[in-house]
This record gives C-alpha cells, structure tokens and sequence, in this order.
C-alpha cells in the first residue's frame, strides 16, 4: 500500500491582513501549489473558535519529497512571489512535512468539521498504540467520515496529528484516558471548518 506525504500548515495573520492573507491564499498560493506534480490536495480551513491558529491548510503529496522537486522548488522559499513573501512575512505559520502513517493511502475528503490532535515529542515506537487510540476516539462515532494520522520527526522524536473530517459539527468532549500515556504529548486540540 503506498504511504503518501503530506504538508500541513497552521496559519495565524495579523487582524490588519486577514483580508488580504485570505485573497493571497485562494487566488495565488492554492492555484500555485496545485499546479505541482504530486500535490494530490491543497483544501484550507478556518477555525471555528477565536483560539489560534485561526487558518489550517492541508496538502496531501504523492510523497513527501515533492517538496524537493524542482517544480515546487520554483515556487517556494526564495523565489515565491512578492506577495508570498510580503504576506508570510507577516504572518505566524506552523508547517510539517512527514507520512500518512494511517491508513496510508487516503486524501482528504470534503467535509463540515475536521480537528486535528496533535501529540507532541513522541517516541517513533509509539505510531501503533496512537493509531489505536485515535481509532477508539473517532471511528465509532456516527459524524466521523475519515481518521487519518500523520507522522513526522522534529529534533529526534516524533510528532503524530490525527485528522478527523466529520458530517457535522461534533461533541469533542473527548476522555483523555483514551489516548493513555499519549494524553500528557497532546499541544493542540482544534476544530475547523472548510473556507
């Protein structure tokens, strides 16, 4: 089964940007990305609370190295546009690269909701019992359409984010003892919906 990359991005602009952050977005940078061999999706999200980060953008890959390929390199880092770079400049953004590690193979689907849970500094040899737990969390639930759970490594360790895409807006109310021992890595628990 093939294992497809993926860049996830959570964004924070300034309040005196949002307009023009969000123009930049969905005239430029989406286009542009789409544009790139092996960029399956690039699908953005806004939070539905006023808790940053406020903007969420997920881009599934054919793998992860199509961030290495000429093609995206020709619209990233130095040579991005102007706009690019006037607009992230000014903006927080939050980016990781890495695996879809479950169920490996999937992109994603439309949806009214998706959360993320990410878990923080985890050991790698823990990917199977978060998957479990995830799994536990959400694909019970009669709302939830998709679960899927990204890897990658940061100074040594890794971090795991679950990305669930529902029907609806759903209860979160979530026990943490579900996720165990993995409870205590978990930094960010949000909700968005699709812009």
């Amino acid at each position: 089964m093939p294992q497809y990359g993926f860049l996830l991005v959570l964004m924070q602009p300034p309040a005196n940007l949002e307009e023009e952050f969000n123009a930049w977005y969905d005239t430029e940078h989406v286009p542009e990305r789409l544009a790139v061999p092996g960029v399956l999706t690039a699908i953005r999200f806004g939070a539905v609370t006023a808790a940053p980060p406020a903007y969420l953008a997920m881009y599934d890959l054919q793998s992860e190295k199509v961030l290495d390929s000429e093609a995206y390199l020709r619209v990233a880092g130095d040579r991005s546009s102007p706009w690019t770079k006037r607009v992230t400049g000014r903006t927080s953004v939050y980016r990781s690269v890495g695996n879809q590690i479950y169920p490996g193979d999937a992109i994603t689907i439309r949806s009214a909701r998706v959360t993320i849970i990410r878990f923080r500094g985890v050991e790698a040899g823990a990917a199977e019992s978060v998957v479990a737990a995830l799994r536990t969390a959400f694909e019970g639930r009669a709302s939830t359409l998709q679960l899927r759970v990204f890897a990658y490594h940061v100074e040594g360790k890794v971090d795991f984010i679950g990305f669930v895409s529902s029907a609806a807006p759903d209860d979160t109310n979530i026990d943490p003892a579900v996720f165990g021992e993995h409870a205590k890595a978990i930094d960010l628990f949000s909700t968005y919906a699709p812009r």
